[in-house]
């Protein structure tokens, strides 16, 4: 009998990775959520594309607004509105600034944005009521990403974060390592589906349906074979179809040392390994997993 720690970590080690060439599939970004990323992802654009404002107020020369204050502002003309999505036509030159807005281009000549806070605007002409600092709300080109750098790495599991960077580096399909294959049977011949109607001494088979969720939590693809009877001729056949299919192979039942407890049996006729028996742990205490020399599938 092994503790739950010893057999956590029995099972972990047995878990063999999925093969970087056999395994890849190439999915859209719309249906990658949750997938682990095969091949690390590199992208042609810069972050930001561009030099751009952080903040609303006006772009303008460090030069001429440095010593700028409530009491003695420098005053500047504005010679354009720049927006977001738009590309400026002006250079900025001495005594001159444009208005601008958060993430929009900065300007040729501009190379510092003073917050709109502290200005001061008259007509077309603007009033700096503060130094700012040099470069101050400027978002510099390539300063987040540099293009052709790696932007993800493989291994990563892809959440709403990543799928986010990956829609702004136009991405639109990934490589993906498939979803490993969880085969999933229950045994029991008091076991019924939930469809049918309870007879005395029967129960529903709810382990099936709670494995499989679990599976597809944790990003795995569940394969349901169904309630396998107390028959070990009817159990190896569906074990061994089982080990076939799947990566992993789930069975609730039939590992205890009662009279119609088979699985273990069935498990070395088949040549399976058995690395855990029993856990010390009360409900749970039987439980074996075994691997198998060819697929090298746990099968707890």
């Amino acid at each position: 009998m092994v503790s739950v720690s010893d057999a956590q970590a029995i099972i972990l080690n047995l878990v063999q990775p999925l093969d970087c060439q056999r395994d890849i599939e190439a999915v859209d970004l719309l249906t990658a959520d949750s997938r682990i990323l095969a091949v690390p992802v590199t992208s042609p654009l810069d972050f930001p594309h561009w030099d751009n404002s952080a903040m609303d107020g006006y772009a303008v020369r460090y030069e001429d607004v440095q010593h700028s204050s409530a009491e003695q502002p420098t005053v500047l003309e504005i010679v354009e509105d720049i927006p977001a999505g738009y590309q400026p036509k002006s250079t900025i030159q001495p005594g001159e600034a444009a208005r601008i807005f958060t993430g929009a281009v900065i300007p040729a000549g501009a190379d510092t944005v003073v917050m709109q806070e502290k200005t001061r605007r008259e007509e077309n002409r603007v009033y700096i009521l503060a130094a700012p600092k040099l470069k101050e709300f400027v978002r510099h080109k390539a300063s987040f990403y540099q293009a052709g750098t790696q932007l993800l790495p493989a291994g990563i599991k892809l959440n709403a974060s990543e799928i986010a960077v990956l829609a702004a580096a136009q991405c639109p399909q990934l490589s993906v390592y498939r979803r490993p294959r969880v085969a999933i049977f229950s045994t029991g011949d008091e076991l019924v589906s939930i469809e049918q109607a309870l007879q005395p001494g029967q129960i529903v088979d709810s382990n099936q349906y709670a494995l499989a969720a679990l599976v597809k939590e944790s990003g795995a693809e569940p394969l349901l074979l169904g309630i396998v009877k107390d028959d070990p001729v009817s159990l190896e056949k569906v074990i061994a179809h089982a080990v076939a299919i799947a990566d992993i192979v789930l069975s609730s039942g039939g590992v205890s040392v009662g009279d119609y407890d088979y699985v273990e049996k069935i498990l070395q006729s088949l040549s399976a390994k058995i690395h855990i028996r029993s856990v010390e742990m009360r409900p749970g205490k039987p439980l074996t997993v075994a691997t198998f020399p060819i697929t090298q599938s746990p099968v707890p």
